[in-house]
């Protein structure tokens, strides 16, 4: 459940982060209400799935996620242009992120389930 609520809440970064754009400085109502909710339930989720799942592993997932999710909504929409190199780029942080997800830690203390957090 923490891997999923983690993924869920880098959906929510993307969002937020779109949101922010359209919101042109916060004069647009729409954009900043959906900034405002999608910012609090991404860190929600980020907060939840840091009990369970280190945060430098997390936080790493959930930026890394969110970033590539606002590029990829941005090039598709046509808000950006759609280069080589920007899915090569891409395709870079997605593989990052799957990286860091099957790279166990090592055993040790803080890593072994039996430290308190």
């Amino acid at each position: 459940m923490p891997w999923i609520a983690l993924l869920i809440s880098a959906v929510l970064e993307a969002v937020w982060a779109t949101a922010l754009g359209e919101s042109d400085g916060f004069t647009k109502p729409v954009p900043t209400i959906v900034f405002v909710i999608g910012i609090a339930l991404s860190m929600v989720g980020l907060g939840y799935a840091a009990k369970h799942i280190p945060i430098s592993t997390a936080y790493a997932i959930w930026t890394g996620t969110g970033a590539a999710l606002t590029v990829a909504y941005a090039m598709l929409t046509g808000h950006e242009a759609v280069t080589v190199l920007r899915v090569i780029f891409l395709a870079g942080i997605v593989g990052a992120v799957v990286g860091l997800k099957l790279v166990k830690a090592p055993a040790g203390p803080e890593n072994d389930g039996t430290s308190a957090h």
